[in-house]
């Protein structure tokens, strides 16, 4: 919600203040299923990693090269007769590369299903911590939401002496706005509130 300081007759208002209570907007987003997520996809990536470091070592003798090359050939001669020339070595070519490929995705996988038990226990803790920083900066802004509203309903009845106290109370208001938590400061996924 966008709210506007002052405007010409001196008065508090909300711009687009809305007509009733969203419950959606008070729900904390955060959940279990979601942290856990994110740190299974973490881990997966990290697994590809060592995938990839583990494959490096194997070819780094030179040997299964060789042979990874002679059963992408055979493949290729079983499923696909008719290839000839350039045409057959790009399939030799793209049949090895995804050989290496389903061995990386296939390690990094052993490696997620090896993390699982701390991928559950972690995403139960981040999601813990999370939540109740999410849950006070919720609270707060309903708080400050309650208090711009009753604010702006003293301001419309309001002669000059009270509404400079009112424009006073809410320039600290504003100053001590409530503080967004740090994980969303440093998470691009969350749209920081606009001022």
């Amino acid at each position: 919600m966008r709210v506007e300081a002052i405007i010409n007759t001196n008065t508090f208002t909300a711009a687009n203040k809305p007509k009733r209570n969203n419950p959606q907007a008070d729900k904390n987003p955060i959940s279990k299923k979601g942290e856990k997520a994110n740190l299974a996809v973490a881990t997966f990536v990290g697994g590809l990693g060592v995938g990839a470091r583990l494959m490096f070592e194997l070819f780094d003798d030179g040997f299964v090269i060789e042979d990874l090359g002679e059963a992408a050939d055979k493949y290729v001669k079983k499923n696909h007769k008719g290839l000839k020339g350039a045409k057959r070595e790009l399939f030799v070519i793209g049949t090895a590369l995804s050989f290496i490929g389903a061995a990386i995705g296939g390690i990094a996988l052993l490696y997620t299903m090896y993390k699982a038990p701390k991928i559950n226990y972690e995403g139960n803790v981040n999601a813990f911590k999370k939540s109740k920083d999410m849950d006070v900066y919720i609270k707060g802004n309903k708080v400050q939401k309650e208090l711009l509203e009753q604010m702006n309903d003293k301001a419309k009845n309001a002669n000059s002496d009270e509404k400079a106290k009112l424009k006073e109370q809410y320039m600290k208001m504003q100053m001590a706005k409530n503080q967004v938590p740090d994980f969303i400061n440093n998470d691009k996924k969350f749209k920081k509130p606009q001022a």
